[in-house]
């Protein structure tokens, strides 16, 4: 499976989701930024990067911009089991 990478902007929180069959790496190049699981948070800063399992609930949010490498097969909603209106992504499409 085609892996593709992007850097994002983010700032706020993204609603809780998570994909059933893939995993995604979050490595932050600017800024605070936190993945929030159900049983507890992980704190980032520049050049620190946590790995979510698959089937892993999760959030993510940096109180103010960050700039994080994320790292996702190709192809995948970036909201996994979830639509949200104002942050799901049609699958190619920049927000």
């Amino acid at each position: 499976m085609a892996r593709r990478s992007k850097l994002v902007k983010v700032q706020g929180t993204f609603p809780w989701h998570h994909h059933d069959d893939v995993e995604e790496m979050f490595l932050v190049w600017r800024g605070r930024f936190r993945v929030e699981f159900r049983d507890g948070i992980v704190e980032l800063g520049p050049g620190e990067l946590v790995v979510v399992p698959r089937g892993v609930e999760h959030c993510t949010a940096a109180d103010e911009e960050a700039e994080v490498i994320v790292l996702e097969p190709a192809g995948v909603r970036n909201t996994g089991n979830v639509i949200d209106e104002k942050f799901t992504a049609s699958i190619g499409v920049r927000i």
